[in-house]
């Protein structure tokens, strides 16, 4: 090993995903679906050559250890054949060792290390983690625990010399008996968009459109860290026909009925809850995420206050699905006992290759990572060669620009209407746009969210749209006592505020805002300190640059196709900035 480790971590799972920790604070990370353009991609046997190493030229280096995670993923049974690819991709000799890491473990590792702080508690909530048999942490079993149990909870005491697991929670995988809230989040986006996968986020935003007495459920029934789902929901789930299979592509395939009684009423087999754009079927959703979203908080807020009953400690490390739940999120800041909050902004499954490298070097090669999550653009380089070859390829029905001074010229663009997009160095890591793979627009705009939802996104007209600001200024715009650089947490629009910003006000009047620092994000720094001298708000509304259905944008080339294929009315791709000739109309025209 040379004086400087290079550790590979791999996300075998849903989300594909890569990372490389190089010495103790270098990283990159590269989700699967930024290469393949296929959302949520799964890991699969071939993705180290014919995708990761082709994205990242370090691949390419001398590597002295690779983490793999499989979560419950059954391609842990093809471990051998993984192997066998990894080396011979990474050119590795059989002295360089492979090795595995259970999901949970992961998730804590990629959320604890990365954190500022020297001692915190670690909750980890998703779906489904690791099986029993593929642990690789000391933990206290149920009696009689089945190896095929999957953990779907995971509580910790971290300092930086241990990670150490206090509980876990357990489930058997049957559907038809859902545990945790992790499955109950799933559920959630499985009765609202059937058979999609990785909606639950959607299901938090549409639910300020709902009542959460409407359909009369309950709380969860929260005892100790453990959360049991009570039979007024599982029977809702029941009868209105939500479903989970073991992932193969997608995790929940709508491939049969859930169980019992599919089709009476009506609660049929299509999904009585499932999202329509209005009438009597947008309101039931609405309600079933307004109340899904009230249990799964008071059920959140209570396994913390256990947690912190348990380890005393004053901070919290947060991972895994379920924390990318901004509502969630910025209730734990108000009303939890603890009085700080971590959230990687990458915490789902795409996440944990991060969490897998770090693992390999603390835990295996005993090197004390210094790595800290401050900024998420963990993506390849990109270099001038690669913008400068872009931008001399662009088709005849666009046009390149090099303005004198570029953040002048976009301001000028974005108070005239117009809706722009801005590529920029390394991509992020997380799925959140923050200012590198990001579409920018007039707050102040009315019709601003619906053209970006219909007319660039093409989704659901309830998505809002986040603010980004200056970090100096947004505790005057957000009741916000914190920095918030990864939009993960929700945060009051100060009322006297709320109608001059109707681009990025939700319906409940809360926002979650990205706060910018100079020294991370200079670029748009600069484009917001401008916007803000010139219109008087330091706000923008910002949104991932992507198209209908797409991941983001990693390559320059994808970035152009997105400006062309949607109603983008221009791409800064600094120095650059690309525009269409034959423009769309503006929001609202």
């Amino acid at each position: 090993m040379a004086d400087f480790p290079i550790v590979v971590g791999i996300n075998r799972t849903q989300d594909g995903s890569i990372a490389v920790a190089v010495g103790e604070s270098g990283m990159y990370s590269l989700q699967k679906e930024r290469v393949s353009r296929r959302e949520h991609h799964w890991g699969r046997l071939g993705d180290l050559p014919d995708r990761y190493v082709p994205a990242m030229p370090l691949l390419k280096e001398r590597v002295d250890l690779v983490v793999e995670g499989y979560a419950a993923d059954t391609e842990i049974e093809h471990a051998g054949a993984y192997e066998q690819e990894t080396r011979q991709a990474l050119g590795l000799g059989d002295e360089t060792p492979i090795v595995m890491v259970s999901s949970h473990l992961s998730h804590v590792y990629g959320a604890f290390h990365p954190s500022p702080f020297a001692e915190a508690a670690g909750l980890v909530i998703d779906a489904r983690g690791s099986r029993v048999g593929d642990l690789v942490e000391q933990v206290e079993l149920p009696p009689d625990a089945d190896e095929d149990l999957l953990e779907v909870a995971s509580y910790y005491r971290c300092t930086r010399g241990r990670i150490e697991c206090l509980a876990k929670q357990f489930w058997d995988g049957d559907w038809a008996r859902p545990a945790g809230l992790g499955c109950f989040y799933a559920l959630l986006a499985e009765m609202t968009w059937p058979g999609s996968e990785g909606d639950g986020t959607k299901v938090m935003e549409l639910a300020p459109f709902g009542d959460p007495d409407a359909l009369g459920l309950p709380d969860l029934d929260v005892r100790g860290h453990e959360v049991h789902i009570p039979p007024a929901w599982t029977d809702l789930f029941r009868r209105a026909g939500a479903s989970g299979e073991e992932p193969g592509d997608d995790v929940f395939r709508r491939a049969g009925a859930f169980g019992g009684d599919s089709g009476r009423g009506e609660f049929r087999r299509a999904g009585a809850f499932a999202y329509e754009p209005g009438g009597a079927e947008f309101r039931r959703a609405a309600n079933l995420a307004a109340a899904g979203r009230r249990a799964f908080e008071r059920a959140l807020l209570q396994v913390v206050a256990w947690l912190h009953a348990e380890t005393g400690l004053d901070a919290l490390a947060f991972s895994g699905g379920t924390a990318l739940s901004a509502s969630a999120n910025g209730r734990l800041i108000r009303e939890s006992p603890f009085r700080e909050l971590f959230v990687p902004p990458a915490p789902h499954a795409g996440g944990t290759a991060v969490g897998c490298a770090l693992y390999g070097l603390a835990a295996c090669l005993g090197v004390r990572p210094a790595f800290r999550w401050t900024d998420d653009f963990l993506g390849p380089d990109r270099d001038d060669d690669d913008i400068e070859a872009a931008v001399r390829g662009v088709p005849g029905d666009l046009y390149v620009e090099r303005p004198a001074d570029l953040t002048a010229a976009l301001v000028t663009l974005l108070e005239s209407g117009r809706v722009v997009g801005l590529y920029q160095g390394r991509s992020e890591s997380g799925p959140r746009a923050l200012g590198h793979r990001s579409i920018l627009g007039d707050p102040r705009d009315p019709d601003l969210q619906d053209y970006v939802n219909f007319e660039v996104k093409g989704r659901e007209w309830f998505r809002p749209l986040a603010p980004v600001v200056p970090a100096e200024h947004a505790e005057r715009i957000f009741e916000l006592d914190r920095p918030s650089p990864f939009t993960q947490y929700a945060a009051d629009v100060r009322p006297e505020h709320r109608d001059l910003l109707p681009g990025i006000t939700h319906v409940d009047g809360t926002a979650t805002p990205q706060t910018v620092e100079r020294e991370t994000t200079p670029f748009l720094h600069a484009l917001l300190t401008a916007w803000h001298a010139r219109t008087g708000t330091p706000v923008l509304a910002n949104a991932t640059l992507s198209g209908p259905g797409e991941p983001p944008a990693e390559t320059p080339e994808h970035a152009i196709q997105t400006l062309r294929e949607t109603g983008l009315h221009a791409l800064a791709m600094p120095p650059y900035l690309i525009r269409k000739r034959a423009e769309p109309p503006l929001p609202g025209a």
